[in-house]
């Protein structure tokens, strides 16, 4: 007898797992389908393992840098690749065993292999040749996506890597070159070249983090090619050959042909939406660009069928599928409330050095609509709590609507500023304006004390430049 379910969602990764334990919380008979591991990309190959990865060589440039705070150290710092893997792989197996146990707590269903849609609300699971049918009033479609290719580039696992070769790598490269410059890239960049690789950028816009504020990026830059990174941006690549040492990549840069040679390459050039076996030729469900089209309740062109996270497109962040899953489980509860994504207030972070963090839209984005601004800079060269840490680069800049008062986006460079964004993303969903944010008492010392002082800044106001 086919198994009927209230709820069931297709793909765990962290908006599906979410929806999941919000539909349950709410009620609804649940089940979860997932062909690979609980948690999806995000926790066992993405966001948490390269965070892990990066930690390691934080700690591995405070040892170097140690001298300066009074750490007296018998040799040079040696990093141990092989160690900081394992503990990447280890921690992301806990958080994978913790999706497990969330399942089991919220009496979710959950089951093995690979979904296709049947229409009118039947989906079949396929796991390793074993079908089994079910049928749901409401499904959910997360699947997530995977690393693009470009044509001559294709992954081979041993010259050319995708994010997943590139967070196990057996020994350390020589030498790399990085194709793609948003923050899957930049990160990978900034852990390769702290641990000791010849690190080589190539980014087809003309800034790295292109998403974000050039400002940010161009500071960015700078800072990563202190560090030893050599970044070409506004390049188009051509085409590769392997040599005896790795891989010969040819790219253009204006009118000029170039090459650079690495020991591996590693491909971060976007992600494709996984749509391919699902069924939706079964639905009404509607494609462009390999992203599932929903309207701002993740609703498809067929009726109960919802998509969200990375399939149902941009901004491709875990933080954005979570809250999509929580809303669309609302949804199907009932509630009326439920609170639509606005992507403007999404925040977005890179865990590079130093760490890149942002909400809201970009000073060229908002001259762009003819909006009259007001825009504070402050450096963490004046925070009291950046100079203790030894972490001054940076800075936190604020582009406030001069006739509203609304903050309409956040920008920032230096340390933790991953963290302190959420209080920016706060002031958004609270629609504050810049009198309740300079009103506000900040703690001092405090690296948020810059968050104060840049809104105040745009006011001329700024107490410590």
């Amino acid at each position: 007898m086919m198994e009927n379910y209230q709820v069931l969602v297709i793909g765990a990764g962290p908006g599906g797992y979410v929806a999941a334990i919000r539909a349950a919380q709410l009620g609804l008979k649940t089940a979860i389908v997932e062909r690979a591991e609980l948690g999806g990309v995000c926790l066992n190959w993405g966001c948490l393992p390269t965070k892990t990865l990066l930690r390691s060589t934080e700690i591995l440039r405070l040892a170097r840098e140690g001298t300066s705070y009074g750490l007296v150290l018998d040799s040079a710092p040696r990093f141990d690749l092989t160690t900081a893997v394992k503990r990447s792989r280890d921690v992301a197996k806990q958080l994978n065993r913790g999706v497990q146990g969330l399942m089991k707590k919220n009496k979710v269903t959950v089951l093995t292999g690979h979904a296709r849609l049947l229409g009118k609300g039947k989906v079949a699971v396929d796991n390793a040749g074993a079908e089994q049918k079910v049928q749901a009033k409401h499904i959910i479609l997360a699947t997530g996506a995977r690393a693009r290719s470009i044509p001559g580039f294709e992954p081979n696992s041993e010259s050319i890597w995708t994010a997943r070769e590139a967070m196990v790598p057996e020994v350390l490269p020589k030498s790399i070159t990085v194709i793609g410059a948003g923050a899957i890239g930049v990160e990978f960049a900034s852990f390769y070249a702290t641990a000791g690789s010849k690190v080589t950028i190539l980014e087809a816009s003309d800034h790295i983090l292109p998403v974000e504020d050039s400002e940010i990026s161009d500071m960015l830059a700078g800072y990563l090619r202190k560090q030893g990174t050599e970044i070409y941006a506004g390049v188009h690549v051509e085409s590769q050959q392997s040599t005896t040492y790795g891989v010969n990549v040819n790219f253009t840069q204006g009118e000029k042909a170039l090459s650079v040679e690495s020991e591996k390459v590693i491909l971060a050039v976007g992600i494709t939406g996984n749509v391919e076996g699902l069924g939706l030729e079964n639905t009404k469900i509607q494609v462009d660009r390999t992203h599932i089209i929903v309207n701002e309740h993740c609703e498809t062109e067929e009726p109960n069928i919802y998509a969200i996270g990375d399939v149902a497109g941009p901004p491709w962040l875990a933080h954005k599928a979570s809250h999509e899953g929580v809303m669309v489980a609302e949804l199907i509860a009932g509630i009326e409330d439920v609170h639509i994504l606005d992507p403007k207030s999404v925040p977005s972070c890179t865990y590079c050095y130093p760490q890149v963090a942002s909400v809201g839209i970009t000073e060229e984005q908002a001259l762009e609509q003819g909006l009259e601004v007001n825009i504070g800079r402050f450096p963490f060269i004046g925070n009291g709590k950046a100079l203790s840490l030894g972490e001054s680069d940076g800075m936190v800049k604020t582009i406030i609507d001069k006739n509203t008062g609304e903050l309409l986006g956040a920008h920032m460079i230096g340390p933790e500023v991953t963290e302190m964004i959420s209080t920016y993303a706060l002031a958004r969903t609270l629609e504050t304006t810049e009198v309740e944010l300079m009103r506000t008492v900040f703690p001092h010392p405090t690296l948020s004390e810059a968050l104060h002082e840049s809104v105040l800044a745009a006011y001329g106001r700024a107490l410590h430049i």
